[in-house]
């Protein structure tokens, strides 16, 4: 892995307080209405069981982003040996208190001290898209480091060309933060580079208030 200083996003505190102030919303949307629960969608939960029964006894699995444990839970009724982590003290209080049978940790994509060769999978899903444009490839490329020879890593973004500045999200919360969105093949190419070989991808179309998105798995070959 790259040793030199991973790049702090300069507006990881902002960011990180936003999800603080939306993270009660978020969790009762997940409950009422199934979002952010791949359970209530088909194709993504398909994606996730491949993605689990790729990984499945290989190593430990982190979940990057994971919020209130909703995906970090899942695996682990399939038997995965996973964890979390998440940027959001409020979402990991919210995780802690719904998921207590898994391990859930508050931390950054950008300050993760990921030993080599010492996950079997690793996720992506949903939280890497506010991430600079300057700043994800740094953090794949920690990731395509941190995998073991046949680990994969799953991705889940918004497609789009654009940069989108959110200043309000579920249900009407202010928050501040952007919303970096990735063409996939602009976004493989970047995994590519990070070291990662592209094993499959999903593209959904937009589907009422979520634009598009892209699914994309890579796997670290030796």
């Amino acid at each position: 892995m790259n040793s030199s200083p991973m790049p702090r996003p300069a507006d990881l505190d902002v960011v990180r307080d936003s999800y603080d102030r939306v993270a009660d919303n978020y969790v009762d949307m997940v409950r009422t209405t199934g979002i952010g629960d791949i359970r209530a969608h088909p194709w993504l939960r398909a994606a996730m069981d491949v993605f689990a029964d790729a990984v499945g006894g290989l190593g430990p699995v982190l979940d990057v982003g994971c919020g209130p444990g909703t995906i970090t839970a899942y695996l682990a009724e399939r038997g995965l040996d996973v964890s979390g982590v998440d940027l959001s003290p409020r979402m990991i209080e919210h995780a802690r208190r719904l998921h207590p049978e898994c391990a859930f940790s508050v931390g950054s994509a950008t300050e993760l001290e990921l030993a080599e060769a010492s996950f079997g999978g690793l996720l992506g899903w949903w939280s890497l898209f506010n991430l600079p444009r300057d700043v994800l490839p740094r953090v794949l490329a920690s990731f395509a480091g941190a995998l073991m020879p046949e680990g994969q890593l799953i991705i889940a973004t918004h497609v789009g060309d654009g940069d989108v500045a959110r200043t309000e999200a579920y249900g009407g919360v202010p928050v501040s933060w952007t919303t970096y969105q990735w063409q996939p093949d602009r976004l493989a190419e970047l995994v590519e580079r990070a070291g990662l070989r592209p094993t499959a991808e999903l593209r959904l179309p937009a589907e009422g208030q979520v634009g598009p998105t892209v699914v994309l798995v890579a796997q670290r070959d030796n």
